[in-house]
């Protein structure tokens, strides 16, 4: 039987992804919790499992949180898809196929690399029916949930003009912050009477809303879909 220990280190070699960023894609703010397991400090709790196997549906729950078993589960994932458009007052021309590719943000420095095409996508998704999308990344953190779940993954087109918003759309967007760059899924509000500025507001009411000057933006990108992976069993 595996100790807690190796099943994270066997899920980091899994993911190829260092304690940093499996911390992130699991939706921590910070990865202290993944090291203080890797040292031994402490096991995986049961809230800790519960965002792996929501990041990362395909690991086996009892394999986890046991050590008993596979550590991926047999069954294939089944994909629950939500686009907005579907509630919009005017649609998109839909397109029957298309390759929209999935990017790593967290393995690059944010988003303007993937938008100005200085990253290479890791996979490609094809659905039918969805409007032009300019590409993928996985949702990390909890401010969306539960409309989007970190492990999510959410289809996007790039805007260009950061002063031609959509009010009350879903956004991607990257934004500077006391120095430190953001990356986040947002719905996108005016601030009365300030056109140069911008309100972030969360779906999860445990998040407050955050305002920014509209010059603080560093890419932004229009959701068009989401997607979702539910295992069976």
């Amino acid at each position: 039987m595996l100790s807690d220990a190796q099943r994270i280190q066997n899920l980091l070699e899994y993911t190829r992804l260092n304690g940093k960023n499996f911390a992130i894609r699991i939706g921590l703010s910070h990865p202290d919790s993944i090291y203080h397991i890797l040292r031994g400090r402490n096991g995986i709790s049961d809230k800790m499992a519960e965002r792996i196997i929501m990041a990362f549906p395909e690991v086996n729950r009892s394999w986890l949180l046991s050590g008993e078993g596979e550590m991926l589960q047999d069954q294939k994932p089944q994909v629950a898809l939500f686009t907005p458009e579907r509630t919009r007052r005017t649609q998109e021309n839909t397109l029957q196929k298309q390759q929209v590719p999935l990017y790593d943000f967290e393995a690059v420095a944010g988003l303007v690399p993937i938008f100005t095409n200085q990253n290479h996508p890791i996979d490609y998704i094809s659905i039918p029916d969805l409007p032009r999308c300019d590409g993928a990344v996985y949702v990390r953190g909890d401010s969306m949930y539960p409309l989007l779940k970190a492990g999510d993954i959410v289809m996007y087109k790039q805007i260009q003009d950061y002063y031609n918003i959509i009010w009350g759309e879903m956004y991607l967007i990257s934004f500077n912050y006391e120095g430190e760059e953001f990356i986040t899924v947002k719905f996108l509000k005016k601030v009365e009477g300030q056109p140069d500025r911008v309100l972030l507001v969360s779906h999860n009411p445990h998040h407050a809303p955050k305002e920014i000057p509209i010059s603080a933006i560093r890419a932004l990108a229009l959701v068009k879909a989401s997607i979702r992976f539910n295992t069976m069993g």
